[in-house]
């Protein structure tokens, strides 16, 4: 009663109360911009995993698969609810780089970035049966004949990387486009083409069994140490591409969660917390290493300079292609 005469009278003399901070008050939608099973969706629903595990929102957590276009359907559905406070969007790079290559149902600043959790390494793998045991073997080769490489999509991140590879070499690649690094795997796996470039998390399984080796990663420095994978070889046992003579010092993917345009700041920073106390579990540190990604948190300021030289360096390879939408 007190309380209630107390709250009355605050409100009759014009005072104001303190605002309060924002949490999600229904069920949040993670739309996921790939088919299940992709990378984008392992990283989706571990993350729903780890909030729900350590009860990190009060509200359960819906994941939905939105894949098509190169998960331009995922955006653009995104785009779609402006102001809606309970949709997270979780893809990649892609986000930004799409609308540069294809007219999109959506523009880039349709969406605000959240964070970005990890980094996805690319490495060069060839056939498990292959002679070519190293990257400077692969180009050997490749200034011989008609090296086919496969990769998810066209215009995408895969080819983009077939691209810097081929101006870096002088050599011309045949760039074969499929439904995703899963089914490249198993082309690569079956013999059909001679290489991919796909993560360490796509190409794990198949290189355990011994279908697939790796032949270098982009990267400055070499993965981290881990157990053996193959043949008593670990991560960090490959060589990076530099080392073998490959003029091409980095190539990652990030990993990224968006909110639709026209939500409040504070939104922003709820989720932006949320994604950080994620990213500081046990559970995400096995994670990164199961998956031999880099464990990197980015958001605010750092997030918009990552996407602003991120795309610039993907333009240049557009514009050379002649790939830019006009």
């Amino acid at each position: 009663m007190l309380k209630s005469m107390t709250l009355a009278a605050t409100l009759a003399l014009g005072v104001a109360l303190p605002a309060q901070a924002f949490e999600p008050s229904r069920p949040v939608e993670f739309v996921v911009t790939s088919g299940p099973g992709g990378g984008t969706d392992t990283f989706a629903r571990t993350i729903q995993m780890i909030i729900g595990k350590h009860e990190l929102m009060k509200t359960s957590v819906i994941v939905t698969n939105k894949g098509g276009g190169s998960g331009a359907e995922g955006f653009a559905y995104t785009a779609a609810h402006a102001g809606d406070v309970h949709k997270l969007t979780f893809g990649t790079n892609n986000e930004y780089l799409l609308p540069n290559v294809a007219k999109m149902p959506y523009k880039a600043d349709d969406l605000i970035p959240v964070a970005a959790l990890a980094l996805d390494e690319f490495l060069i793998w060839a056939n498990g049966k292959s002679e070519i045991n190293d990257a400077a073997a692969f180009i050997a080769a490749a200034k011989t004949g008609n090296m086919q490489i496969g990769g998810s999509q066209s215009k995408d991140t895969d080819q983009i990387l077939v691209s810097m590879l081929s101006e870096a070499t002088g050599v011309k690649f045949r760039y074969i486009p499929f439904n995703g690094g899963g089914e490249a795997l198993t082309q690569l796996a079956g013999g059909h083409i001679d290489a991919n470039v796909n993560n360490p998390n796509e190409n794990r399984g198949q290189w355990e069994a011994g279908l697939v080796k790796p032949l270098c990663v982009f990267r400055t420095e070499r993965l981290p140490k881990s157990e053996p994978v193959y043949d008593g070889k670990g991560w960090h046992d490959i060589q990076t591409c530099k080392e073998a003579g490959i003029a091409i010092d980095t190539y990652r993917m990030p990993r990224t969660v968006w909110l639709p345009a026209g939500v409040d700041d504070e939104v922003v920073t709820y989720y932006r917390d949320v994604l950080k106390k994620v990213s500081e579990t046990p559970e995400w540190a096995e994670y990164i290493t199961k998956t031999a990604q880099s464990g990197e948190f980015i958001a605010g300021e750092d997030f918009a300079d990552y996407a602003e030289k991120d795309t610039k360096r993907v333009v240049e390879v557009l514009e050379r292609e002649g790939w830019l939408v006009k």
